[in-house]
């Protein structure tokens, strides 16, 4: 029976996933205090995501599991650059700058895709582009405040942040292209795996202390203290699996240039959260600057002249 779309749900599930993030975002900052390495966290959120979003599939629809030889490169490809480097570099920024400075940075890939299908796709786009480009370059200056002596940001958390913005782009344009032909969802799945796949390599797991887990580790909550396990649970469920599958609900209700134009909250949230929580304090300038690149990132969504059938939601 075909779905009646009903937009206000679509808006409401959009909402709720950018909530999600931006809360993990929080709680990642937070593991990565506990003395978690951004590469370790990155494999232990791939490997989780990857085996979580299988065993569903499997129960659920295995047909959606099959895969032929040929695919097999591409979503090794789009496995590593697309999500295992986007979460890497995620939270590279986030251990070195405020954690709404970090997502303004990485969610300036609209503006990167749009130049991408321009200038190597030769695709029309509308002339708001240039105002797009205008706009997120000119907040970015803004939020790292060049004129205080070069900058008043991490530059190494700011260079993490770019570079998370382009394998962002990477991952919706790979994204647009894999999904012609296989289930979005089959397709984020395998992907995950493919990110497991590649952090066993690089960070083995068969070389990390799971006794980690047991040790408590205070939250920023007065004198509440939970155990590193807590933590990376919500990493993987509630920050990568949940977030993904509301993401998902939301597209059959709106298109996807409106769902990403509404999940540019996720940086107002994630500030928000990180003020409450983790007393980060953005100062005006800041603000300002984060303000005018949202709006640069809203004209950057819209600029492609046809409709992108981009996954459903990122993986930071």
């Amino acid at each position: 029976m075909p779905v009646v779309a009903r937009p206000a749900l679509g808006y409401a599930f959009t909402i709720a996933a950018a909530g999600l993030l931006a809360v993990n975002g929080a709680v990642s900052a937070l593991a990565l205090q506990a003395g978690i390495s951004a590469t370790r966290l990155t494999a232990l959120r791939c490997t989780g995501a990857a085996v979580v979003l299988v065993v569903v599939l499997a129960l659920a629809a295995p047909g959606h599991l099959r895969i032929r030889w040929r695919e097999v490169p591409f979503i090794a490809v789009f496995g590593i650059a697309g999500i295992a480097l986007t979460q890497f570099l995620y939270y590279v920024a986030i251990g070195r700058l405020p954690i709404g400075i970090a997502l303004v940075f990485e969610m300036t890939a609209p503006v990167f895709i749009a130049l991408y299908v321009w200038l190597v796709r030769h695709e029309r786009v509308r002339s708001r582009l240039w105002l797009a480009l205008v706009l997120s370059l000119s907040g970015l200056v803004l939020v790292a405040q060049v004129w205080q002596g070069g900058g008043s940001l991490d530059l190494l958390g700011v260079a993490a942040g770019l570079a998370a913005a382009l394998s962002l782009a990477t991952y919706y344009l790979m994204g647009e292209r894999g999904t012609v032909d296989r289930h979005p969802v089959a397709l984020t799945a395998w992907a995950f795996v493919a990110a497991a796949v590649f952090w066993s390599v690089v960070a083995p797991w068969w070389e990390f202390d799971i006794g980690v887990f047991g040790e408590r580790v205070p939250i920023s909550l007065g004198s509440v203290q939970v155990p590193v396990g807590l933590l990376i649970g919500w990493v993987v469920v509630l920050g990568a699996v949940v977030p993904f599958w509301v993401s998902l609900a939301a597209l059959r209700h709106v298109p996807p240039t409106t769902a990403g134009i509404v999940a540019t909250i996720e940086p107002v949230f994630a500030s928000v959260v990180a003020w409450l929580w983790l007393e980060q304090v953005l100062t005006p300038w800041q603000i300002t600057g984060g303000v005018v690149v949202l709006a640069g990132i809203v004209l950057a969504q819209t600029a492609r002249t046809q409709e992108p059938a981009l996954p459903e939601t990122g993986p930071t």
